[in-house]
C-alpha cells in the first residue's frame, strides 16, 4: 500500500524516519488534537470485532488475554458461546482450547 504523499512508501502511515512506521504515540496525540479519542476508538474496534470472530480468535490475533475478550464479549452482547477450533485443534498461532490434551 501507498500513501498519496510518499508513494514509493510501504508504511500506511510512515514515520520521520527513512523506511519507518510513525509511533503509536505519536499518531494517538495526532488523532487527540483533532478530537478524536484513540483509546475509546479502539475499544469500540474491539468490541466490533468480537461481534463477529470468537473471542478467543480476537485475542489470539491482537494479543489480548482470553478472559478479557470473553468479557468484553459478554459486555457487547456478542453471541459467539462456543468456538470448534477445526480438526487439527490449534489455530496458526498455536492457541488451543483447555482440556483438549493440546499443550
Amino acid at each position: 500500500m501507498n500513501t498519496a504523499a510518499n508513494p514509493a512508501s510501504r508504511w500506511l502511515f510512515p514515520g520521520r524516519g527513512a523506511g519507518q512506521p510513525a509511533r503509536p504515540d505519536h499518531l494517538s496525540a495526532l488523532l487527540n488534537e483533532i478530537g478524536v479519542p484513540a483509546a475509546a476508538a479502539r475499544g469500540a474496534a474491539i468490541r466490533q470485532q468480537l461481534l463477529d470472530m470468537p473471542a478467543p480468535v480476537v485475542a489470539d490475533a491482537l494479543g489480548y488475554h482470553h478472559k478479557t475478550t470473553t468479557r468484553l464479549r459478554n459486555e457487547t452482547g456478542g453471541t459467539w458461546s462456543r468456538y470448534g477450533p477445526g480438526a487439527c485443534g490449534r489455530s496458526p498461532a498455536g492457541w488451543a482450547p483447555r482440556g483438549t490434551g493440546d499443550s
